[in-house]
């Protein structure tokens, strides 16, 4: 199984978050996933690939011509690959993924699992979509869409495709079962 992982390029004010993003690697790896990822090896991106490689996993990073230099392109992972546009790093992360993890992060990290999630919505995969949710981290997030059911802006079902958990078993377990709701159309 190939994992996208989508997360900040810091660490956050958290130890926590830190501690789980290097466990859930040692996981990943120990259980014979790989990642694939933003190409970064600052903060949550470069925690997570660190402890994936240093586990024996295998690690894949999409990184913009313009971001490599900014996130600090990583260079001892796997794979590197370096695209044109954000739209061609997701497009080629989404290819290569079976599943999409979300850990915290910034607005970056939550465009791109919303997008990941609305494609699922509208049938262009059949992918889980997960929020790995560390010390509660996305706790008003899934309070948010919660509201969005009850106001008639989201069906309960595009809602109850999401996988919130802060176990790393428990994670694993529910991307392997996973089962896609029917299209929207």
């Amino acid at each position: 199984m190939k994992i996208a992982v989508f997360c900040g390029s810091s660490s956050g004010n958290n130890i926590k978050y830190i501690e789980a993003t290097k466990s859930l690697g040692k996981f990943f790896a120990q259980n014979n996933i790989d990642i694939v990822y933003g190409g970064g090896k600052v903060g949550l991106m470069g925690i997570i690939a660190d402890s994936v490689i240093e586990n024996g996993g295998k690690v894949y990073g999409v990184i913009p011509e313009k971001l490599k230099n900014k996130e600090l392109a990583h260079t001892g992972i796997t794979e590197l690959y370096v695209v044109n546009t954000m739209h061609e790093r997701k497009a080629m992360m989404a290819d290569m993924a079976d599943a999409f993890v979300t850990l915290p992060g910034g607005a970056g990290t939550l465009e791109e699992i919303f997008e990941a999630w609305t494609w699922a919505q509208l049938g262009y995969h059949n992918k889980a979509c997960a929020f790995y949710n560390i010390d509660g981290f996305y706790d008003k997030l899934f309070e948010l869409i919660d509201s969005m059911c009850l106001s008639g802006f989201l069906k309960q079902d595009y809602s109850e495709m999401l996988i919130n958990t802060d176990n790393e078993k428990e994670l694993l377990k529910s991307l392997e079962n996973y089962k896609s709701p029917k299209n929207k159309w």
